[in-house]
């Protein structure tokens, strides 16, 4: 996408998270779901298409254009985020980067336009942070695969049309290279849901249980053709998706950050404003800093991710650094803003919860630890 063009794209997405989600913000946090409506907006701004190439009618944006997107995005109520998150990041980009030309040809120009939504199914009840531990199975049966298993706490199942799906084709063998990725429909016979999980925060954002009860997938399903490959598909995705949740961090501290400047310059306290307290100034000061590094090591990873040039490593650090410090940020913001922080009708108190996933999913922080400190000993051997 040409500067210019991008830059109208930037400046429409500012108007709408102004003047139509912020606003909303409050009856999704109430309904625990997200209006017709504004689906049918984001479909219509071609929000579901950010990632997906123009060749299949996506905007084709690069990865330092898509954070620069999230980040404006996820100023409004993370909620609204993902919405289209699995579509534009994990739940499709399996089949982007690994799939068949008529995997692409069939589902990508239903990503762009939003007619199908994709989610990515591979956290199970006894495998999340050691996903090669993974227990669906899936036997061969001529042209088919016998799918049964259950996957666990999967954003957006409940409005997937898809399911890109991590199960085990290779029995006798217990590692990573035993699992396949699937392209599952979500109205296979055999699939059901189980009930909504009530959750911390993120309150719209739908995810449960998905269980596969003798589901039957044609073989030509596996993404890329090739069985076993799909602990290796699993991980790309994850690289990527770590620098999208980065750039949802930066956008949450964007809005923290405005929030407690605002009350700091507000409330009166000892006959001053608090924010003339230095101990307060501390704070607003270590939430710069945070905000600031984050959003250079996000526009460096992101860079060199568009160039080809970015590790697993690099993914990895970037995904920890903007996940703590925004856990950090929400928690001063909570701090600046006293006794009025813990209380429901100051939205700090919902950017709190909504931000402790973020530590979470799509890796943990210790999991990237991991993979790091891994990642530096065998440079370093």
């Amino acid at each position: 996408m040409d500067t210019e063009t991008f830059g109208l794209l930037k400046d429409q997405l500012a108007r709408y998270v102004e003047e139509r989600l912020i606003p909303a913000e409050d009856a999704v946090e109430e309904a625990d779901d997200i209006p017709p409506d504004i689906v049918a907006e984001f479909k219509a701004m071609g929000l579901f298409g950010l990632s997906v190439p123009e060749e299949f009618g996506g905007l084709g944006l690069t990865m330092s254009e898509e954070s620069q997107l999230v980040r404006i995005l996820t100023r409004a109520s993370v909620t609204f985020r993902s919405l289209i998150g699995t579509t534009v990041g994990i739940g499709s980009q399996g089949i982007m980067i690994d799939g068949t030309e008529a995997q692409k040809a069939e589902w990508l120009p239903k990503f762009a336009t939003g007619e199908a939504i994709a989610s990515f199914a591979l956290t199970e009840p006894g495998a999340g942070s050691d996903a090669a531990s993974l227990r669906c199975s899936a036997v061969q049966e001529g042209e088919y695969f016998r799918i049964n298993g259950t996957k666990r706490y999967i954003t957006n199942a409940p409005r997937a049309t898809v399911f890109t799906l991590m199960a085990r084709t290779d029995p006798g063998n217990r590692g990573a290279a035993g699992i396949s990725a699937f392209i599952v429909p979500a109205d296979s016979p055999g699939i059901s849901l189980g009930k909504p999980d009530r959750k911390m925060g993120q309150r719209g954002a739908k995810t449960c249980d998905v269980i596969l009860e003798d589901v039957m997938v044609p073989a030509a399903n596996i993404i890329g053709g090739v069985p076993g490959q799909g602990f290796r598909t699993a991980m790309k995705v994850l690289d990527r998706g770590r620098i999208h949740i980065a750039a949802v961090a930066l956008g949450m501290a964007d809005r923290l950050i405005e929030m407690s400047l605002a009350y700091a310059m507000e409330r009166q306290q000892f006959g001053q404003r608090i924010g003339d307290f230095q101990l307060v100034q501390a704070m607003l000061a270590d939430m710069e800093v945070d905000r600031l590094t984050t959003a250079a090591l996000l526009e460096r990873t992101a860079a060199r991710f568009d160039a080809g040039e970015v590790t697993a490593r690099e993914c990895s650090v970037l995904k920890l650094h903007a996940s703590e410090a925004v856990g950090r940020i929400a928690d001063r913001a909570v701090q600046i803003h006293g006794g009025a922080g813990y209380m429901a009708e100051y939205k700090v108190e919902r950017f709190y919860r909504d931000v402790r996933l973020l530590r979470i999913y799509e890796g943990t922080s210790q999991i990237q630890q991991t993979i790091i400190a891994k990642s530096m000993m065998r440079e370093k051997s």
